[in-house]
C-alpha cells in the first residue's frame, strides 16, 4: 500500500461523509469498502459487527472480487475465538492461514479451509466505549505480509465507515421514536417540559423539544456527544442531563473547561502527572480521566484544545489508555465523553486547527443547540424561571412584569443567550426596589431597545458586582461566583469590555484616611 495515496483516499473519505444524508450513508459505506479492496490490493473487505447473542459475529457489509466469496449483508458466522479477540481491541495480522491459528480456534480453521482465506487483517473499531465492530480485509489467491501502517490505515478507515453509521442509525431510532409519539398521541404539546423533566432547562418551543428529544434518545447509549452552539445556549445544563439520564449517573460526572486551562498544563490536567514530572510538579496529581473512571466526562469549549494535546486526547478516545506525565505505567479508563463548543469546528479543521479525526471521533451524535433569538417564546418562561429562583436571595418580591417589559426583552437579540438574559435580569432584579420588575436601565418601557449598547449593560452589571465583592475574582464570595462564571472567564470580560480594578483597591494600595 503506498501509504500517500492511502492519505488521499482518508481525505476523500471524510469529504463523503460530511454532511452526508442518512438515506445515502449505506451505499456509500459500499462504495467505500470497494476502494478499499482496490488500494490495499486485496480481494474482500468487510466490516464486521458483534451480534447480540454470543458465539456470532454478523457481515453487516462486504465487498469482493476475484476468487473471494462474497458474504451476503447480514450473515451470521459461528466464530467464537474471532469474536472474543474483537472484543479485545488488539488487531488481529494473520499472514498465512491457516498455519497462524491457534489450536482453540477450531470454528475459525474450519471456515478458513472451507473458504480458501490465505490473509485476513482484522482491525477492531470502538464505538460508545466499546469494541463492537471491526474492519476486516483479507486474500484469497495469494498470501500477504501485513504492515503497521496496514493496521494503521485500516482502522482509520473502520472508524470513518463506524461513524458514519452510528449516526445514521442514531438519527434513524430518533426519526421512528419521534414518528411513533405523534402516532400514538402520547403526549400534548403544552406538557413537553413535564415529560422531560429535564432539571434547569426551560421553554417549551419546538426546537427546544426537538434537541430534548435528542438528549432523551443519546443518553442512554455510551456514544459520544458534540454539543454544539453558541456562548450561553445552555450546553453544560445538557451534558449534565446527557449524564443523569445514563446508565453512568451514579458514578462521577467530571467537568473540564478546556479554554480556561494554560496550554501548557492541559495535558497535566487532563492525564494527571507524577511528582517531579515537570518544575513546580511537588505531588502526584490525578488527572480528569482517571477521576472519571466509569463515568461521564464534559469537555467544554474543546475547539480551544491546543492541537499537541489532541493527538493524546485522541488515542485515549480509542483505546481508553494514556500515561500520567513523567510515568511509563499505561493506565485506563472507562469514561463517555461529552464535547462542547461555540466554534465552528468543520471550519476549524480546514484551517487545521483541529484534528480532522479527532472530530469525527467526537461528533459521533453531534447535536446543535439554538440560540436564545431562535426560540424567543422561550423567554416570559425563562425570565420568570430566574425571577422565582433569585428573587429571594436578592431580598425581592416581584409580583409584575408589565407586558411592553416582556415584549421588549423578547424583541432582542440577546447576542449571549441565556446568560446574558440572567445578567440583564438580575442586574434588574437589584434595581427594582418595588414588586414591579424595572429594566428601565437597560430596555425602554415601550419596548424598544435603548441607545446604551447591551455591552455596555453588561459593563455596568459587570462593575456592579465586582464593587460588592471588593473586586475580588478568586476566594470565598468572588464576582465571578455571583455572576455564574469562571475567573479566567471574567478576566477576558473585563479585558474585553476595558474594566480596570481602581488604583485604591489595589493590594498594597494605602488608602488615604
Amino acid at each position: 500500500m503506498i501509504f500517500q495515496d492511502f492519505e488521499a483516499f482518508v481525505v476523500g473519505l471524510t469529504s463523503r461523509f460530511t454532511g452526508l444524508p442518512t438515506q445515502e450513508i449505506e451505499q456509500a459505506v459500499r462504495q467505500s469498502l470497494a476502494e478499499l479492496v482496490d488500494l490495499l490490493g486485496t480481494e474482500r473487505a468487510t466490516l464486521i459487527e458483534l451480534s447480540a447473542a454470543p458465539p456470532a459475529v454478523v457481515a453487516s457489509f462486504s465487498h469482493a472480487v476475484g476468487e473471494a466469496p462474497l458474504l451476503p449483508e447480514g450473515q451470521t458466522l459461528d466464530l467464537p475465538f474471532y469474536r472474543e479477540q474483537i472484543k479485545t481491541g488488539v488487531p488481529l495480522a494473520w499472514n498465512h492461514l491457516p498455519h497462524d491459528l491457534p489450536e482453540e480456534a477450531v470454528a475459525e480453521r474450519a471456515y478458513v479451509e472451507r473458504t480458501g482465506f490465505r490473509s485476513n487483517l482484522t482491525v477492531p473499531i470502538m464505538v460508545g466505549g466499546q469494541y463492537t465492530c471491526a474492519l476486516a480485509s483479507g486474500t484469497f489467491a495469494d498470501y500477504r505480509q501485513w504492515t503497521p501502517r496496514d493496521v494503521a490505515g485500516v482502522r482509520t478507515v473502520g472508524q470513518l465507515i463506524a461513524g458514519a453509521l452510528a449516526r445514521q442509525r442514531a438519527e434513524t431510532e430518533l426519526r421512528e421514536v419521534s414518528e411513533r409519539l405523534q402516532a400514538e398521541n402520547l403526549y400534548l404539546r403544552e406538557e413537553t417540559l413535564s415529560h422531560h423533566d429535564f432539571t434547569g432547562i426551560v421553554g417549551k418551543t419546538p426546537v427546544l423539544r426537538h434537541v430534548l428529544d435528542q438528549v432523551s434518545l443519546v443518553a442512554g447509549t455510551d456514544a459520544s456527544v458534540l454539543l454544539l452552539g453558541e456562548t450561553g445556549t445552555g450546553k453544560e445544563l445538557l451534558a449534565t442531563a446527557i449524564h443523569e439520564r445514563s446508565a453512568r449517573r451514579k458514578q462521577p460526572f467530571v467537568k473540564v473547561n478546556c479554554a480556561a486551562i494554560p496550554a501548557a498544563l492541559v495535558e497535566s490536567e487532563l492525564f494527571g502527572h507524577e511528582r517531579g514530572a515537570f518544575t513546580g510538579a511537588t505531588a502526584t496529581r490525578i488527572g480528569r480521566f482517571e477521576l472519571a473512571h466509569e463515568g461521564s466526562l464534559l469537555l467544554d469549549e474543546i475547539g480551544d484544545l491546543p492541537l499537541e494535546t489532541q493527538a493524546k486526547l485522541l488515542r485515549v478516545l480509542q483505546d481508553g489508555r494514556f500515561e500520567r506525565l513523567g510515568s511509563t505505567v499505561t493506565r485506563h479508563a472507562n469514561v463517555r465523553v461529552i464535547a462542547a463548543t461555540n466554534r465552528n469546528m468543520e471550519q476549524a479543521v480546514a484551517a487545521g486547527r483541529f484534528r480532522e479525526d479527532l472530530y469525527y471521533r467526537i461528533s459521533a451524535f453531534p447535536i446543535h443547540v439554538p440560540p436564545l433569538r431562535a426560540r424567543r417564546e422561550d423567554i416570559p418562561l425563562l425570565v420568570w424561571s430566574f425571577v422565582e429562583r433569585r428573587q429571594a436571595n436578592l431580598g425581592r418580591r416581584i409580583t409584575r412584569i408589565p407586558r411592553a417589559t416582556m415584549q421588549a426583552l423578547q424583541a432582542n437579540e440577546w447576542p449571549g443567550n441565556v446568560r446574558e438574559l440572567e445578567n440583564v435580569l438580575e442586574r434588574a432584579l437589584i434595581l427594582s426596589p418595588g414588586r414591579e420588575l424595572v429594566i428601565d436601565s437597560v430596555l425602554r418601557s415601550t419596548g424598544g431597545p435603548v441607545d446604551q449598547s447591551m455591552a455596555a449593560v453588561e459593563r455596568a452589571h459587570i462593575l456592579a458586582v465586582l464593587e460588592q465583592a471588593g473586586w475580588r475574582v478568586n476566594g470565598t464570595g468572588n464576582a465571578a461566583e455571583v455572576l455564574g462564571l469562571h475567573p479566567n472567564t471574567l478576566r477576558f470580560r473585563m479585558k474585553r469590555l476595558g474594566i480596570r480594578r481602581p488604583t485604591s483597591q489595589r493590594p498594597g494600595t494605602r488608602r488615604a484616611s
